[in-house]
């Protein structure tokens, strides 16, 4: 295989040894090799290829190929999982571990605009899990796993609700002669609307409704309903379902709409783990549930993965054609130089790398806090962190999801022109990643939710109570004091911003009080100083986490090469985040002119150190150019070539004259229309 000859000196020039980094960056020599493997089984399979690009294709045309692609990788995947565990033991870490496979790079490298199967394993199954009973797990579990008559998805959000939970319309009454549970969607607003798979390929969903009984009200419960037949497919009589149309991206997805009309299903398809309705209609409501809400909950804490590999995929192609792509000389004089080596184009790019490692580290952190409050509920104690944990996931996704959106954005510009082109696929990258800011919890929404629980922590650390590991520092009320550790102060600087914005929050809803309004208007009305806070809160501790997961990588015996590059991303990943953030920090801070010339000088000296390893880290993740999906990322860098060679696959070039010549152009050139 022909390489650029500009990508092939960066390598052997390169510090860092990328094959290090790759087996640091997949967990180990084993699972590297392990999904290498699964890499050549499904990318070598002729029948999972795309012959035409994505985006020319009708939509109807991407909805019957995706699906007829996606039953063959499911197939071969299910197999593959059988060889691996014959004896499959479901939980949520298997289901985390095989959604990783359908949403990261071999799913990706397979379907750019994702595909309708993919929340069958995820929400579908793990609400299945963790709010189904032994007996419902029994019955519903092996056929989900085995998609044996069972398609499913998870239907929450509605046409006029989305993360105002409590505010969905989609009620079930109970029948208690009948033992039977009957579902409406009672307005046009009720409707079901996004979920994915829902259009034209689920079979059989969770919908999340308002229980009564016997009139009365007992909040948002869980029911399996089946909408299609298991053996046509058609409707079932009540069911009114469709696709939702076009997106900005994800347009594999197929989200749909869906009506219910007194749609009747059996007392034990209600999910009964937290809450039960026994057969004379009493209610009973189990141990408070993570997961009535707790699907949501999860989706969050995995989200910041998600968006941290769209964010990596952008700047792997941006930065590989960066080296390749010359422009303007830098000396008088002198031959053009790659476009990386101007300092302006590494300030674009290696801050997004930093971020999407650093986002790395703190993801895998949260992943194993989520496990431990798991484990805390199914123990019954009652001084759980589920409150922690939901705020934590709150601002991280909110915060993560917007500032990785921005970030392949940025990247996108990076590179020029090209960069516009939908062959370079930062369309998909950046279509997926930006829908990420809205579902499982709009953007602002979840940062209000995080600012209660903020303003509330810090009531308590009035009150000298003991605060959650994640806020201790609402406590800590000395100023800052500027030492010989710049990723120290901006870190420390960040916490005091975030104390502040806290505490501004709390001042205003205080006053605002005091003017004799309500609670909730009060809280309405501070919304701008508590949403401030929410971010301020997501910023220190992305940068104080990320700071203490290092250290502790460190102590794992990772290799020096490694080791180093690490402290210089995630070093940068703090000033970068410092910089961006200096109108909060500046405003509660007392730092001078000479001290921020410092972090700047740093900050500019770090984008030096990085820049002859830029190819060798990006070339770390190990992308395969099927998950880049792009002309101008590809490993060997013939960037002009393939946007050659892919401009020649457009069906217009597929004949010298276009027949609208003759039906349109031709008649009107000759006055004839």
């Amino acid at each position: 295989m022909s390489v650029n000859s500009d990508l092939q000196r960066e390598r052997v020039a390169a510090s860092l040894d990328s094959e290090d980094f790759a087996l640091w960056w997949a967990g180990g020599a084993a699972e590297l090799a392990e999904r290498r493997a699964l890499e050549r089984r499904f990318y070598e399979d002729p029948e999972l290829e795309e012959s035409v690009h994505p985006s020319c294709l009708s939509y109807k045309e991407r909805y019957e190929q995706t699906v007829a692609r996606s039953t063959r990788f499911l197939a071969k995947l299910r197999q593959w999982q059988r060889e691996k565990q014959p004896q499959l033991n479901l939980s949520v870490s298997l289901l985390r571990d095989f959604r990783l496979l359908l949403s990261g790079p071999l799913g990706t490298g397979l379907f750019q605009q994702s595909f309708p199967l993919r929340l069958h394993f995820s929400m579908f199954m793990t609400t299945l899990l963790s709010q189904g009973t032994e007996e419902q797990q029994a019955q519903w579990l092996n056929r989900a796993w085995h998609m044996d008559g069972v398609i499913g998805t998870y239907a929450q959000t509605e046409l006029g609700h989305g993360t105002f939970v409590r505010g969905l319309e989609t009620r079930a009454d109970y029948d208690p002669e009948r033992q039977e549970f009957v579902l409406n969607t009672p307005t046009q607003s009720s409707y079901k609307w996004w979920p994915g798979g829902l259009g034209n390929t689920a079979n059989l969903i969770i919908v999340l409704a308002q229980l009564y009984v016997k009139g009365k009200h007992h909040g948002l419960q869980s029911f399996l309903v089946r909408i299609r037949d298991e053996r046509t497919h058609e409707p079932l009589p009540g069911i009114d379902v469709g696709d939702i149309g076009p997106r900005m991206g994800g347009n594999g997805v197929n989200n749909g709409f869906l009506g219910l009309r007194d749609v009747r299903i059996p007392r034990n398809q209600m999910l009964m783990k937290n809450a039960q309705v026994l057969e004379d209609g009493t209610f009973i409501q189990g141990r408070p549930p993570l997961l009535i809400y707790g699907t949501m909950v999860y989706v969050r804490v995995i989200t910041l993965r998600d968006v941290l590999f769209g964010l990596l995929q952008a700047a792997t192609i941006a930065t590989r054609y960066s080296v390749v792509r010359r422009q303007s000389p830098i000396e008088e004089n002198q031959p053009e130089v790659s476009v990386l080596d101007h300092i302006t184009q590494q300030a674009k790019i290696l801050p997004q790398i930093a971020r999407g490692v650093s986002y790395r580290l703190v993801s895998d952190w949260l992943w194993r806090f989520y496990e431990d409050v798991l484990k805390q509920l199914e123990a019954n104690n009652p001084r759980n962190s589920l409150p922690e944990l939901h705020a934590l996931s709150c601002c991280l996704k909110a915060v993560g999801t917007d500032e990785a959106t921005d970030g392949v954005d940025r990247l996108r510009k990076s590179c020029g022109g090209h960069g516009y082109l939908s062959s370079a696929n930062f369309d998909s990258i950046h279509g997926m990643t930006t829908a990420t800011y809205t579902y499982e919890g709009e953007y602002t929404v979840l940062l209000l939710q995080t600012a209660r629980f903020l303003v509330r922590q810090y009531v308590d650390s009035l009150k000298r109570k003991v605060l959650p590991p994640s806020v201790t520092y609402l406590r800590d009320t000395t100023r800052l004091v500027w030492g010989k550790s710049l990723t120290a102060n901006c870190a420390r600087a960040l916490e005091i911003a975030a104390l502040e914005q806290v505490r501004q929050a709390w001042q205003s809803q205080s006053t605002h009080q005091r003017g004799k309004v309500s609670a909730q208007m009060a809280s309405n009305l501070a919304g701008r100083q508590l949403t401030a806070a929410a971010v301020a809160h997501a910023h220190a501790f992305f940068t104080r986490n990320a700071l203490g997961e290092l250290e502790r990588l460190r102590k794992t015996g990772i290799s020096a090469g490694v080791s180093t590059v690490l402290g210089q991303l995630v070093e940068l990943f703090v000033l970068d985040t410092f910089l961006r953030q200096s109108g909060s920090v500046l405003r509660w801070n007392s730092i001078t002119g000479t001290q921020l010339r410092l972090v700047e000088s740093r900050y500019e000296e770090l984008l030096s150190k990085l820049r002859p390893n830029a190819v060798a880290l990006v070339d770390g993740f190990d992308f395969h150019d099927r998950v880049l999906g792009s002309t101008l990322g590809c490993y060997d860098g013939r960037v002009y070539e393939r946007l050659m060679e892919e401009a020649r696959k457009n069906p217009l070039n597929q004949e010298p004259v276009n027949a609208s010549f003759h039906s349109h152009l031709l008649p009107m050139m000759r006055g004839k229309l």
